[in-house]
């Protein structure tokens, strides 16, 4: 245990000495602590202006605007230079809290404010999908994603209470103003941060080092079909790559369930603490701390979990742990039970953001990565109203304990039915077919784990019977091979030359010389082979220093020997 604890602590302090991963965590830092610190601001405003009424319309408009434009704002960070969008929230929040903190202590109108604190909300929605859908590109392997997504979860996780604290320490000493004022400072500081990140050429040139795909952010190939479509099919990509895909369907459908627990919650901490304990405000801040709490010390938990390659069915247990512990104080209504409750579901959320996150930024093709990101937050937005809902209902039909046996049981239910799907995306497509014979591959064994991930995940498999050619010598070349089982045999200018067997690769030359085939292959015995298509292998191989110049080696010495 305690080597697992040392080598998950020498993988976040990995991701703070990658300068790009330090910068960005950091910066979200200041827009997470930002936008919590200006939500206080905008609600002791509203408060002072018109009650618990208006700060609860507030909220809701705030949060139905957010929920809407999720999937438009996350259009941004596919379609234009992900670093440019992060930087341009920043500052357009910044002078937008600039200008509500001068309209408060000019005495002007209160709507104004209103106005300007929906509107941050919404240009906020168009930074977090960029964030996460930067990452990969910044990250050197899939290990490092994981912990600079543990990182992310923490910084969340302690924002949101920083943020309220921080918003309240300059309220108890100064005003409402100043709490804007300082909104502007923390969200400059994240433009600064961002503006350090590598430039727009260097992170498509990283691209083609990590992933075995095109860029969005370099504005070709998927990029430019998506130009082609119409504006709502742009703005539902995110939508429409998770139906798509039953591992990504599985994923959301089970993170929604998450949030919409997410969102009861706001209702039964208040109602455990105040009508089932009778603990008063005070233990309801013993709840709330206890949850985060939890949250940073789940983050803990993921980086460690994340070591036995099972994220999906982690994540699962992170789900069901949302649930399962609302019936120990159902079933023991103490103060204990519910601090022990929170802080397991504290832990869970580390969890379940940390590994929902990785999971998406490995599976989802990058040039949808921001939209997809964009449709989570609008989904989780949305199963947080919800649960909001439906709690207060548990409660006056069937009671709090009741309600909260019902939320339990439900959740470890659909949990425990999506089982075979989580271990499907663990065993497939987080370790899929193929991968285990691309690594044997000299010319191959040098890319990243993430690339090699991605070009197993896109081969498909050949077979070809004893006696048939795979391909002739004048042949256009499409794919490269790599043999799982069988033997081949190779002729040029019908000479025979060599034998292949069970883990040699071939037809590199056509495809990295841009030339027709130079050699007639031939299965001497039934074959089945791995194929990886010629743009895949090629953004692939190229665009790795390593892997080019063993490919270049290769091609040589295979020329040389012609």
């Amino acid at each position: 245990m305690s080597d697992t604890l040392r080598e998950s602590r020498d993988a976040v302090h990995e991701v703070f000495k990658n300068r790009n991963l330090r910068r960005i965590n950091l910066a979200f830092a200041g827009s997470i602590i930002g936008d919590t610190a200006q939500g206080v601001a905008a609600a002791v405003f509203a408060y002072q202006h018109g009650g618990a009424t208006t700060v609860g319309v507030l909220g809701v408009v705030r949060f139905v605007c957010m929920a809407i434009a999720a999937p438009f704002t996350s259009l941004l960070g596919d379609r234009f230079d992900r670093k440019r969008v992060m930087v341009t929230a920043d500052l357009v929040r910044a002078a937008l809290v600039v200008a509500a903190g001068v309209i408060i202590a000019t005495d002007g109108p209160a709507l104004a404010v209103y106005t300007i604190a929906v509107v941050t909300s919404i240009v906020s929605t168009s930074f977090r999908p960029s964030q996460a859908a930067l990452m990969p590109s910044l990250a050197n392997h899939p290990g490092e994603l994981t912990a600079t997504n543990v990182v992310s979860s923490t910084i969340e996780s302690v924002g949101f209470f920083a943020g309220p604290a921080i918003g309240g320490l300059i309220l108890a000493v100064a005003n409402i103003q100043s709490v804007y004022f300082f909104n502007a400072v923390s969200f400059l500081w994240s433009a600064s941060l961002v503006l350090g990140l590598p430039s727009k050429r260097d992170r498509d040139a990283a691209r083609l080092t990590r992933a075995g795909e095109p860029d969005a952010d370099a504005g070709i190939t998927e990029t430019s079909e998506a130009e082609k479509e119409g504006f709502v099919r742009e703005v539902t990509a995110g939508y429409r790559e998770i139906l798509r895909d039953k591992n990504l369907r599985l994923l959301v459908g089970l993170y929604c369930v998450q949030t919409v627990v997410a969102g009861a919650s706001l209702v039964y901490e208040v109602a455990i603490a105040l009508d089932l304990l009778h603990t008063g405000e005070g233990g309801l801040g013993i709840l709330g701390s206890a949850l985060g709490v939890g949250g940073f010390v789940g983050g803990i938990v993921a980086l460690v979990l994340a070591r036995r390659n099972r994220l999906a069915f982690d994540f699962g247990l992170g789900v069901m742990f949302w649930g399962a512990p609302l019936l120990l104080v159902a079933a023991w209504p103490t103060m204990a039970s519910a601090v022990i409750a929170m802080a397991l579901i504290g832990i869970a959320n580390s969890l379940v953001d940390v590994n929902a996150f990785t999971i998406l930024q490995r599976l989802t093709p990058d040039a949808v990565l921001g939209r997809v990101f964009g449709a989570l937050e609008s989904a989780i937005i949305g199963g947080m109203a919800v649960g909001a809902l439906i709690m207060p209902l548990l409660i006056n039909t069937i009671g709090l304990r009741s309600g909260l046996v019902v939320i339990g049981v439900s959740v470890s239910v659909l949990v425990v039915l999506g089982v075979s799907g989580l271990n499907r995306i663990d065993d497939v497509a987080l370790a899929p077919v193929g991968l285990d014979l691309l690594v044997r591959v000299s010319m191959l064994s040098a890319l990243p784990e993430n690339v090699l991930e991605r070009l197993a995940r896109g081969s498909k498999s050949v077979s070809v019977d004893s006696g048939e050619s795979v391909f002739r010598e004048g042949d256009a070349g499409d794919l490269y091979y790599i043999i799982e089982s069988g033997v081949a045999e190779v002729f040029i200018g019908g000479e025979y030359v060599r034998t292949l067997t069970e883990g040699d690769a071939f037809g590199e030359i056509a495809l990295l010389r841009d030339v027709p085939r130079t050699a007639t292959v031939t299965a001497a015995s039934a074959l089945v082979m791995r194929a990886i298509e010629r743009d895949a292998f090629l953004s692939s191989v190229t665009g790795h220093g390593e892997t080019s110049d063993e490919a270049e080696r290769v091609v040589d010495r295979l020329l040389s020997a012609r």
